[in-house]
């Protein structure tokens, strides 16, 4: 349901009840559904619900793909839900969206938690791969998303990213496959969501915890000034052994450091 532009979010309750909430955006090409695992884990510290952003998952398709916009579904969200201050934590182009409503809107924000991105400006060429060859793929023809897996091997190698590709496939009213995923809007949007969100001049102040895969290559040491201009309460967390994904391949940890983080 999109109303005066703001879209009404598909969300999950993972748990929780009489915690202090805690909000979950996922990252680009994701959804809520990859943060049950995590997410009932941090449900024994906080009341988790896991959001589906706009062109994401079982939210409604719109036909802009911006970070402001993005930021004003989760706040008619928080609104529609009775939630004034909540600990948000956001993932990729989730951390992006979530760094952008706590420097916009302070007053919504009791600590942020960014998982594997930085405040800046990213380009990878393998998003603009990815999304063709999902649009490549001949939904009318399919049979399986084993099928859909085969036909993306050509342009992605990597069997874990494949299959992450495909829990975006599911049957549509027609018993024929469709993507959850508003492909062309997202493939258009794709500079202005590697773009850095921030404007020069914005912060939040409030604690803030930076989790970083010590693999991954999202947050590099030459970040780190930026992020404290931006987040001067700000700290950096490392898993050493997870990459941009700490929430799945370092379950633990991550969770101890989120739950850490409300103290």
């Amino acid at each position: 349901m999109l109303v005066g532009g703001v879209v009404n979010l598909f969300h999950r309750d993972l748990g929780g009840t009489g915690q202090p909430p805690l909000v979950i955006l996922h990252g680009l090409l994701g959804s809520s559904r990859n943060w049950q695992t995590t997410g009932r884990d941090l449900a024994g510290h906080f009341h988790v619900s896991a959001l589906d952003l706009r062109n994401h998952g079982q939210s409604p398709h719109a036909p802009e793909m911006s970070y402001g916009a993005m930021v004003a579904d989760v706040l008619g969200w928080l609104d529609a839900h009775g939630l004034g201050r909540v600990t948000l934590l956001g993932h990729s182009l989730g951390g992006k969206a979530a760094m952008t409503l706590a420097c916009r809107h302070p007053d919504r924000v009791e600590r942020l938690v960014v998982v594997d991105i930085a405040p800046r400006g990213y380009h990878a060429a393998s998003h603009r791969v990815e999304l063709a060859a999902m649009a490549a793929i001949d939904l009318a023809g399919l049979k399986s998303r084993a099928a859909a897996e085969h036909a993306l091997e050509g342009a992605v190698p990597d069997w874990a990213m494949r299959k992450f590709l495909v829990t975006n496939l599911e049957v549509g009213g027609a018993g024929g496959w469709r993507w959850m995923v508003n492909l062309p809007v997202l493939s258009a949007a794709l500079g202005e969501l590697e773009a850095n969100p921030l404007r020069a001049g914005e912060r939040f102040n409030g604690p803030t915890t930076f989790i970083v895969g010590g693999k991954s290559r999202y947050v590099r040491p030459e970040d780190l000034p930026v992020i404290h201009e931006y987040f001067p309460a700000s700290r950096r967390e490392t898993i050493a052994g997870a990459g941009h994904n700490p929430h799945i391949e370092t379950r633990e940890a991550f969770v101890a450091l989120v739950a850490a983080a409300r103290t």
